[in-house]
């Protein structure tokens, strides 16, 4: 059975959607297009001069693949390329940040493990992202 990437946990066992286009497509900070039980895919759109915003997650392992567009990946201080194509892994307890410094918007996929926002969440804007995060924080 196939289903749309903006479809979330229909069947938490598959998911079969095209993340490239999902990626390509979304307009959004982030979209989180399916949560299983132990990790999660979500898409970005970064616009041009900006970045995720820096962060470490204590407890949980993130792989970012760029789908389109050319970044820098920083990791622990330490700056990497990161264009269409590159995977880039960010273990538990590494600090990071994404930077678009490219002339279009930087389009990519993540996966989280485990989940890190809730299932079928959509940020529309870093902003937004960030406020809830400050929600959550204790």
């Amino acid at each position: 059975m196939k289903h749309k990437p903006t479809h979330t946990e229909d069947t938490p066992e598959f998911f079969d959607g095209n993340i490239k286009k999902a990626a390509k497509d979304n307009t959004f900070f982030r979209r989180v297009v399916y949560t299983g039980p132990h990790c999660q895919l979500a898409v970005m759109n970064i616009p041009v001069g900006e970045d995720i915003g820096e962060e470490v997650h204590p407890n949980t392992d993130q792989i970012l693949v760029i789908i389109d567009g050319h970044g820098e990946a920083i990791l622990n201080g330490q700056v990497q390329p990161a264009k269409q194509h590159s995977v880039i892994f960010v273990t538990a307890g590494t600090r990071h940040n994404i930077n678009n410094i490219g002339h279009k918007p930087l389009k990519l996929a993540t996966v989280y493990a485990p989940p890190e926002h809730a299932g079928g969440v959509v940020h529309k804007t870093k902003e937004e992202a960030m406020q809830e995060h400050v929600q959550l924080t204790p």
